[in-house]
């Protein structure tokens, strides 16, 4: 466990010297250039490797969503002079690492008020995790359907803990307001509404400069204007796919094997069929959202059983996440650091 989190240390430290240095590469290329995108692009190849000195589901699998994803991203961005690290002026450097690192979005104090979360709302749902882990101890009496499900509820609620944990982390040491990474999933009225307004909407925000615009007004030069957002999904959502893989592979180490890419290009075709018919339609008949948001949340979650599921289960992520949870709390309780492959999990 020591080396692991002296590993995580020397990668963020390479992490935060590689941003320090293309902050200062702006300075000396400030247009957008041949020259600027090739000074950038080794740190882009290094952030895809840098997860890599890492093992462990909680330090190895965020530093790849943050690092090799979500700031790779945002430096491809950079490189022209686009996105949230490229401003007039300049962004300082204090706030162009963080913004550079994590899923943050800085916004102002009136509409962070509008969107900002209670507490209460956390503390409801930590205590639903809560309870999540302690029917996994009836695991051998429910249907493996029933923990899938348990899953997926487990899946959403950390992801919530972990991401709304690193915004108040930034909140607190820049004192500025962030939007909430994700706007109450399970409330989606439609599979558009749940990818691109309530699903892990730093991702949306990311994808949507970098993947969706771009494909969106290239296709625009062969197809009719209402049309060219279908093949903008489409790769977004393969794009999105082959992220996760990556991700995967980090946590797991295990080979891809195309299941999780397939998942997000069927939401990607099932979204774009989704679009297309209301095009079609044009308003003149619609299905209530009481109806339609049930039937969309439900379709998530099964083809997430079909494809999602089983090669992330076979990355042993929830015994991996459950013995570094327990190395975690042994720590807490006795200042001792212990390897996490000394525990196991109680029920799993």
């Amino acid at each position: 466990m020591e080396g692991e989190i002296n590993n995580f240390v020397l990668v963020w430290l390479t992490v935060v010297v590689s941003l320090c240095y293309c902050h200062e590469v702006s300075k000396f290329f400030p247009a957008v250039t041949k020259a600027r995108f090739l000074a950038i692009l080794p740190v882009s190849f290094l952030f895809l490797c840098l997860p890599l000195n890492l093992t462990s589901i909680h330090l190895g699998g965020t530093t790849s969503f943050f690092i090799s994803w979500l700031s790779n991203f945002k430096l491809v961005l950079f490189a022209f002079n686009k996105g949230p690290l490229s401003s007039d002026p300049p962004v300082p450097l204090s706030r162009f690492i963080p913004l550079a690192c994590f899923p943050i979005k800085f916004k102002s104090r009136e509409s962070a008020k509008k969107s900002g979360r209670s507490i209460l709302n956390y503390v409801i749902k930590l205590a639903i995790l809560v309870l999540l882990v302690r029917l996994y101890y009836f695991k051998d009496l429910l249907h493996p359907k029933i923990i899938l499900f348990f899953y997926c509820l487990h899946i959403y609620f950390m992801l919530e803990m972990i991401l709304g944990l690193v915004s108040s982390t930034a909140n607190a040491l820049l004192r500025i307001e962030l939007e909430p990474p994700f706007d109450e999933p399970y409330l989606s009225t439609s599979l558009q509404d749940f990818w691109g307004r309530r699903w892990n909407l730093m991702v949306t925000n990311i994808m949507n400069p970098t993947v969706y615009q771009p494909v969106r007004s290239f296709s625009a030069r062969f197809l009719a204007r209402k049309w060219a957002p279908i093949p903008a999904v489409l790769a977004t959502f393969f794009v999105s796919g082959l992220m996760h893989e990556l991700v995967f592979y980090n946590i797991g180490r295990q080979k891809p094997s195309g299941e999780v890419t397939a998942f997000f290009l069927l939401h990607g075709l099932s979204l774009s069929v989704e679009i297309g018919i209301k095009k079609m339609v044009n308003g003149r008949f619609t299905v209530p959202g009481i109806v339609s948001g049930p039937i969309a949340v439900a379709y998530v979650i099964y083809t997430s059983f079909w494809l999602f599921f089983p090669p992330f289960l076979r990355t042993k992520a929830e015994i991996k996440g459950c013995t570094e949870s327990l190395a975690l709390w042994e720590f807490l309780k006795t200042r001792r650091l212990v390897s996490p492959t000394e525990f196991s999990c109680p029920f799993l």
